[in-house]
């Protein structure tokens, strides 16, 4: 209207704006003149709705024909916040007119007001998503207040529903808009609804919601089936509210779990389901009809039968009726016979389980005919499968073995742990074996079986009859007789305690029945009571209470053979020299311990070789031994090299090579220095020949050295030697002419080396190594045929 007044008026904009800023003027005038608040409020809100006017008329123009900031200092944001308030209130008096009937031309028109107004597009999206979760949040609290009515009835209930049918029906309206054709001509913001940012938009709301999807996902069943149309309805407000999968699968479990349950009921109950041909594609056709999980099927017919199964055993027992009951649900309802098996076990094991821990707590006194009449009664009545009985009794009568284990262990000596141990021994002869017995319905007139079929196991049953304490552990018919039935084997510590605990506490026993009980007297002295027999019995018994296999008791009583036999074997062969003296000595002891003749000859080999080789090693040490005499022990048939060490055969080795680079024979036999010496001492060849090169490095110029100044000595015996060993290095390792300092000395080394005749390869080798040239040699030959030598002269004078 002023845009077209201006217009009527026929003035350009330059003139307009100046009547604008003198309207502006006039209000911030009466702004500073007024000292009400109030009116300082409306006069701000006057001067706010002129810049806003004054920009919907001027335009982009505006901005230099409004000189606001310069006159009234004001900023670009406050004329920005003026222009978007004023937009948003005139935007919002437009939303009001939109309804939950909203129409094509309603967000055509509420679109150009959006333009018209100069409102951005955020502002008018969340403007008018605001708009719609205010209309939904209305019906929603309608819903609720239905809902939460104390006098709620049907169709109050229905009443909420409708309430929710009412959201849906404008959430499907507004999907529907947002992708019509035109849509580009609606204001943004249009879609699906949404409670994000609103009233329910927490925590404590949350179950408001949930509670009013609870209610509509209950009446998605009519007549017991599943509405296939209300699945799509059911994601839809899932998503207006929020809601999370899981929280939305966990509210249909629960209710179509409670309509399963209803129609399986009727099945039941009405015969359909006992008449259908196949149960199971009924209970399939069940699940199809309300999109139930088959799983959650079967885990509430696994309850139902354990809730019956519950309910029958709760008089202590279970009836022919009750089994054949139980059976008709099993077979109805399809359960598998291991489902069957677990919900007894854990049903009636649990009654079972009680009645077999009183037994237990009776003792070895308290366990008479009534107590065993009531386990009778509950192994039978209670139909448990004879494994299911055993496992539950194993258990509780283990619990008891490792108290009884535990109390041994703090025991203060052998002799208390021993009592222990024969506690546990009695317990389960007297206790254990009859429970088992009961369990198993077995009569107690039956014939005592072997007290432990150990024998059996061991595949060399000489060696069960040699040692002596294991003898022993067989009884007689005398001690069988006065013992009376022996203990049970069935249940054992062998998985609960670890093997060497299981080997200690055996091996303690067997101890004390070696020892006997030692009773302390006044005055500190201490007397030893021998056992009888008896108490190797009841070690018999108590290697099957812990679970102990022939072997491992084998090797227990071999163990502690050895151990002793070793003692005093020690002692006699304490020089490592065995004679026959010794030996009856030897075979005495071995016969007092009970150890088998094979055994005890290993004991007496292993002392004699660690006496040998510590003696062998000493010698080694101190060159007592050396190549030659190692083969010969090799020969002899001793193990040289678990008595001498590495190092010292490596050190042997050294020596070996040393003495044949110093012998003075110039022989170096490389097959027997490279190949039969490191074989005789097992020692790495390459290892070896890199000490030879090393050695042969060092001692080719040493000998040089040691010649001449034997040459100066005049020892020429010496000379020949050293230039022999010379050679013996160079043969090892060939070597380069070597320097001396005075060319005659190298001379007169040839010269002497030629009067002792040597093969001429060797003489050749030496000139060479000696740096003698030929002319020299030649010479030096010539002078020796015709006799005249020098050094021979010198001799005769030095000895004249």
């Amino acid at each position: 209207m002023i845009i077209q007044f201006k217009a009527a008026l026929g003035i350009d904009d330059l003139d307009a704006a100046s009547v604008h800023m003198e309207i502006g003027r006039r209000i911030f005038r009466l702004r500073m003149e007024t000292g009400d608040r109030e009116a300082d409020v409306e006069q701000r809100s006057a001067f706010q709705k002129l810049v806003y006017v004054s920009t919907l008329v001027f335009g982009e123009a505006s901005s230099f024909l409004l000189p606001w900031k310069r006159i009234f200092n004001v900023t670009d944001s406050q004329v920005d916040i003026a222009i978007r308030d004023n937009a948003q209130r005139l935007y919002g008096l437009k939303l009001n007119s939109i309804g939950r009937g909203i129409e094509e031309k309603q967000l055509i028109d509420l679109r150009e007001a959006q333009l018209l107004y100069k409102l951005s597009d955020e502002i008018a999206a969340e403007m008018f998503r605001e708009h719609i979760r205010k209309i939904v949040e209305e019906n929603i609290s309608k819903a609720l207040d239905i809902l939460k009515s104390r006098t709620k009835a049907t169709r109050e209930t229905m009443q909420a529903i409708e309430q929710l049918e009412t959201v849906l029906q404008f959430n499907d309206l507004l999907t529907q808009l947002s992708k019509h054709p035109e849509a580009g001509r609606f204001p943004p913001g249009v879609g699906p609804v949404s409670l994000l940012g609103g009233e329910y938009d927490n925590d404590r709301k949350m179950d408001d919601l949930k509670l009013l999807y609870r209610a509509y996902v209950t009446e998605c069943f009519p007549n017991g089936r599943l509405d296939e149309t209300k699945l799509v309805a059911l994601n839809h407000l899932k998503n207006i509210f929020g809601l999370g999968k899981r929280e939305t699968e966990s509210i249909m479990l629960d209710i179509t779990s409670k309509v399963y349950r209803r129609r399986l009921s009727q099945a039941f109950s009405g015969g359909d389901l006992e008449a259908a041909p196949s149960k199971a594609a009924f209970l399939q056709n069940l699940c199809e009809e309300l999109h139930f999980d088959p799983e959650k099927a079967s885990e509430i017919h696994e309850e139902i039968y354990r809730q019956k199964l519950q309910q029958y055993v709760a008089k202590g027992e279970l009836s022919e009726e009750d089994v054949a009951a139980l059976l008709r649900i099993r077979v109805l309802f399809c359960i598998s016979q291991q489902t069957v098996d677990a919900a007894h076990a854990d049903i009636c094991g649990r009654l079972f389980e009680k009645v077999v821990k009183d037994a237990i707590a009776s003792g070895v006194e308290g366990y008479d005919a009534a107590v065993r009449a009531s386990v009778r009664k509950a192994s039978e009545g209670l139909r448990l499968t004879k494994e299911a009985a055993m496992a539950i009794a194993s258990k509780a009568v283990r619990k008891v073995f490792l108290n009884y284990i535990q109390r041994s262990k703090s025991a203060g000596s052998r002799t208390e742990t021993a009592k222990e141990l024969k506690k546990m021994i009695a317990f389960n002869t007297l206790v254990v074996t009859q429970l088992i017995s009961d369990i198993k319905g077995e009569s107690t007139t039956e014939p005592a079986e072997p007290v432990q079929d150990v024998p059996k196991q061991i595949e060399e049953e000489e060696e069960w009859e040699s040692l002596q304490t294991l003898r022993k552990t067989r009884p007689n018919k005398e001690l069988e007789a006065k013992l009376g039935k022996p203990g049970q084997t069935e249940i054992t510590l062998k998985d609960d305690l670890p093997e060497r605990d299981r080997a200690d506490l055996y091996r303690t026993y067997l101890l004390f029945c070696l020892q006997g009980e030692v009773t302390v007297v006044p005055f500190g002295a201490q007397i030893t009571t021998k056992k009888d027999s008896s108490e190797y019995l009841l070690l018999n018994q108590l290697g099957g209470i812990l679970g102990l296999s022939g072997k491992e008791i084998v090797d227990i009583h071999r163990n502690l053979a050895e151990q002793a036999f070793m003692k005093q074997a020690e002692v006699i062969l304490a020089d490592g020299q065995l004679t026959k003296a010794r030996i009856d000595q030897l075979n005495d002891v071995q016969k007092q311990v009970g150890l088998p003749p094979e055994y005890a000859q290993k004991v007496i080999k292993n002392i004699t070789t660690t006496k040998m080789a510590a003696a062998i090693e000493t010698a080694v040490s101190q060159g007592r031994i050396g190549i030659q005499q190692v083969r010969e022990l090799k020969e002899a048939n001793i193990d040289l090299d678990s008595m001498i060490s590495e190092r010292l055969r490596e050190n042997l080795f050294k020596k070996t090579v040393e003495e044949i680079f110093s012998s003075g024979t110039g022989v170096f036999d490389e097959e027997e220095v490279y190949v039969k010496i490191p074989a005789d001492l097992n020692i790495n060849a390459q290892k070896a020949r890199a000490v030879v090169q090393e050695l042969a490095k060092s001692r080719l110029s040493n000998s040089l050295v040691q010649a001449v100044a034997l040459l100066r000595q005049k020892k020429w015996d010496g000379v020949i030697s050293s230039l022999n060993d010379m050679l013996a290095c160079d043969t090892a390792v060939t070597a380069e002419p070597l320097s001396w300092s005075s060319p005659e000395e190298l001379a007169d080394l040839f010269l002497l080396y030629l009067k002792s005749i040597p093969k001429p390869e060797k003489l050749a080798r030496l000139q060479y190594l000696l740096g003698v040239s030929d002319s020299t040699a030649a010479a030096l030959r010539d002078s020796a045929e015709r006799g005249a030598l020098p050094l021979e002269n010198e001799e005769e004078e030095f000895v004249f």
